[in-house]
């Protein structure tokens, strides 16, 4: 496993939509791994594949220590209630906002042996799912701030 560069603001690949995995190969299975790997050198509880420079439709989420999430294709397919709250990125550092995202989601996705699998999540994973989606289709949680927490109330 490696340890991956992050991909940072300005960099226009991160405007990018990723491409779908259309099958589930050595390389992908490597790629999984470096991203968690990268993603806990970091402290996120998140990383696109796009994140570390492939166009890749591929997320990894952790919001609960050992309970790491592999999603291959992933997809939203509801969502329910409203939340605002604190978010940041890896790809962007040392700034963060409040941003508008819903209570719960449900996401359909491949896993890493190619199986279907579904995960809701709320709050936080909530938050996670949607961040890490909207990477995939080239936008960033500052596209869906509310106002930035540098900004007095």
């Amino acid at each position: 496993m490696a340890v991956l560069k992050i991909v940072e603001v300005g960099d226009p690949l991160l405007r990018k939509v990723s491409r779908p995995v259309e099958e589930i190969t050595p390389r992908v299975l490597t790629l999984l791994d470096d991203m968690v790997e990268t993603m806990h050198k970091h402290d996120g509880c998140g990383l696109a594949a796009v994140q570390v420079g492939v166009l890749r439709r591929i997320v990894v989420i952790e919001t609960v220590p050992g309970e790491i999430h592999e999603l291959i294709n992933p997809r939203i397919v509801a969502y329910a209630g409203h939340q605002e709250e604190a978010e940041g990125c890896l790809s962007i550092p040392g700034k963060a906002g409040i941003t508008s995202r819903p209570a719960a989601v449900t996401v359909r996705a491949l896993n890493r042996k190619g199986e279907e699998v579904e995960l809701t999540g709320t709050e936080l994973l909530a938050r996670a799912i949607c961040h890490e989606c909207d990477h995939l289709d080239g936008k960033l949680f500052t596209d869906v701030q509310i106002r930035s927490l540098d900004e007095e109330d």
